[in-house]
């Protein structure tokens, strides 16, 4: 029997697991004769095109499934315990956290912090390296586990245990060196501080992480989010649209540089920066593939492009005249549609919605910044909006026939927001129906028209 109890909580349809009647409740004892530690182990060792796997069922049978796939094919097994053992917890203080700024009474679980590099390799959350022990780096070696993602801040060791409060975590960057020469992909993030890792110190930390090219393969710089909640916390200070312009500055510089070494711009700014500093974002070409989105880095271009695309393609299809009636949207009936965003995309969604209406006179929509009362007015981005600030600042107003909210908003795979609010207390609340918009500018379009 397996230390480890790994239950399978879901089967994907169509997969190999589902032809194999493996089903939910079974318990995954072995692949190829060896027991599963966590989930670097499961993905390593199912990466082969021949598999003995040991299954105990509900009623206590015990099934050897001989499985023959394609190499890099999954099996389709969701486990309970996504990590398949226990979750690493962050130990560091670090002075820009956003968890320490958050208020008493939340649920419990928004005060967790990782720092688990099985969550990096899954779901590409950053590490700072503090809590990989020897075993977890030799294991991402002999696994070939990539992208890891790394919370670099600084490359300065002595200002690293600074920022973290702890003061392993300059050794800890070594660690970078090991996956370097072990060939391992890498993406970098600095989350940056005034007056403690910017100006000479950014420069120093982008020299030093271009020396990882081509493993380490992006690195982000986003600037700190600062909540009203920072009693006692190190005094940290918000950028100024003059600074914001020098950190631009000097990530230009470095892409140019690396444009021509390296043939990627490598170091990135999120699109906070560009806003800070009222300059032009970027064009698609500077992002390199989008590789950063997931810090918010090109969020707002690829938005914007995306939604652009998808308008003048529904622009052309109905100035086809052989297009059958019914798969376009009417033009003549009135619609009142509302939208929600964060101060930060709100200019932004109203650009969209007025080259909508051009195309869609007979609509109109309105654009509803929400200003972030609960954690303070800093906070600009929308995946931190609380349902009780929707609720207080859209109490009262025009609201249309729909509400669209990013899905953002809600807590991954449930109708919660940060707050607890439900989204049906919503609904109720302000007395009108609420869709949830996907990510992408086709999701968008299709949600103001209400295609399903």
């Amino acid at each position: 029997m397996n230390k480890k109890q790994h239950i399978i909580d879901r089967i994907e349809p169509g997969s190999i697991a589902e032809e194999m009647e493996i089903e939910a409740g079974d318990i995954l004892l072995s692949v190829n004769g060896k027991e599963i530690e966590d989930v670097f182990d499961y993905h390593y060792l199912i990466h082969d095109e021949y598999l003995n796997v040991l299954i105990k069922k509900s009623n206590g049978e015990e099934w050897e499934l001989e499985i023959e796939k394609d190499y890099d094919e999954d099996l389709g097994i969701v486990f309970e315990n996504g990590l398949m053992d226990d979750y690493k917890s962050c130990h560091n203080k670090c002075i820009f956290c956003f968890i320490d700024q958050m208020p008493k009474g939340m649920r419990e679980t928004l005060y967790f912090k990782d720092d688990d590099s099985r969550l990096s390799f899954l779901q590409g959350n950053y590490v700072t390296l503090t809590n990989m022990k020897e075993k977890d780096l030799n294991r991402i070696i002999a696994y070939k586990l990539a992208p890891i993602n790394i919370s670099v801040q600084t490359t300065n060791p002595e200002l690293r245990c600074k920022m973290l409060n702890n003061r392993f975590a300059g050794e800890a960057l070594k660690k970078i060196d090991m996956l370097y020469e072990a060939g391992i992909e890498m993406n970098g993030q600095i989350v940056l501080c005034k007056g403690v890792n910017d100006g000479e110190e950014l420069e120093r930390s982008i020299r030093d992480l271009t020396k990882y090219l081509p493993y380490m393969e992006s690195v982000s710089v986003v600037p700190v989010g600062l909540s009203k909640y920072r009693e006692g916390l190190y005094p940290l200070e918000p950028f100024t649209k003059e600074d914001a312009r020098e950190v631009l500055a000097t990530i230009h510089k470095w892409q140019k540089v690396c444009m021509e070494s390296h043939g990627t711009h490598f170091i990135h700014a999120s699109d906070e920066w560009y806003l800070l500093a009222e300059m032009d974002l970027p064009e698609e070409d500077n992002y390199d593939g989008y590789i950063q989105l997931e810090n918010g880095v090109g969020m707002i271009r690829l938005l914007l492009d995306e939604f652009g695309e998808a308008l003048g393609a529904l622009k052309e299809r109905m100035a086809d005249k052989g297009t059958p009636e019914g798969e376009l949207p009417d033009r003549d009936d009135e619609h009142v549609v509302s939208m929600v965003t964060g101060l930060l995309m709100a200019p932004f969604l109203q650009k969209m919605a007025e080259d909508f209406m051009e195309v869609f006179p007979n609509y109109k929509l309105m654009v509803y910044p929400i200003r972030n009362d609960f954690f303070g007015e800093r906070i600009t981005v929308s995946g931190l909006l609380t349902g009780q600030d929707i609720k207080a600042q859209l109490q009262g107003k025009e609201l249309g026939e729909r509400l669209l909210l990013p899905c953002n908003l809600l807590r991954s795979g449930e109708e919660v927001f940060l707050d607890d609010m439900t989204l049906s207390e919503l609904n109720v609340a302000l007395q009108v129906e609420t869709d949830i918009v996907k990510s992408s500018g086709q999701d968008l379009l299709d949600a103001i028209l209400g295609i399903v």
